[in-house]
């Protein structure tokens, strides 16, 4: 079952806007949210059936409805996949569920996690900021939405390099400012 808690979602609206949007992260970002085609959807999902469930739903939704009003879900999983290498097995089975349905060239995933650290990094890496929300988010995301996007931003190849400099450039304040969900006491 879709869950809507204003707490969750209101740190994901936060996290989006203020380190996707405002550190430009993701070029690509700004426009569905000015024009309100973004969903933040929460799953209560306590195993991995449900959650599985509950992504097919939110998939579904995204297919049911058109680009205009509705371009890209972030699914999120606040109370499964704590665990970053639980998230990493989610992701898989994500990806079997495209399979599945056959959406593969139609939906693709970006994944996101308070713990996310790419591989041949170390945990306290910058890099690991580019990808790091206060929870576990699958962006659920049209393919011919990013294609265009893609097509229209000039060297989105260099999109990471750029990302990293930019959160590597932001002071210990500015990190814990951004990043407060990363700084609990």
């Amino acid at each position: 079952m879709i869950i809507k808690q204003a707490e969750f979602e209101q740190a994901i609206w936060t996290w989006l806007e203020q380190v996707v949007i405002g550190l430009n992260l993701c070029p690509f970002a700004n426009k569905p949210h000015r024009n309100k085609q973004i969903q933040v959807l929460l799953s209560d999902a306590k195993s991995p059936e449900q959650f599985l469930d509950d992504l097919a739903h939110a998939f579904g939704l995204l297919d049911s409805t058109d680009a205009k009003v509705l371009d890209t879900v972030l699914f999120a999983t606040p109370n499964l996949f704590a665990d970053f290498m639980d998230f990493n097995d989610a992701l898989d089975w994500a990806d079997a569920l495209l399979a599945e349905q056959d959406w593969y060239g139609v939906y693709q995933i970006a994944s996101f996690h308070p713990d996310y650290q790419f591989a041949g990094t170390a945990p306290d890496d910058d890099e690991n900021l580019t990808n790091r929300a206060p929870y576990p988010i699958f962006h659920l995301i049209r393919e011919e939405s990013m294609n265009r996007a893609l097509d229209s931003y000039p060297e989105h190849d260099q999109i990471p390099e750029r990302n990293i400099a930019r959160v590597s450039a932001l002071t210990d304040t500015e990190k814990k400012h951004l990043f407060s969900y990363l700084y609990k006491d």
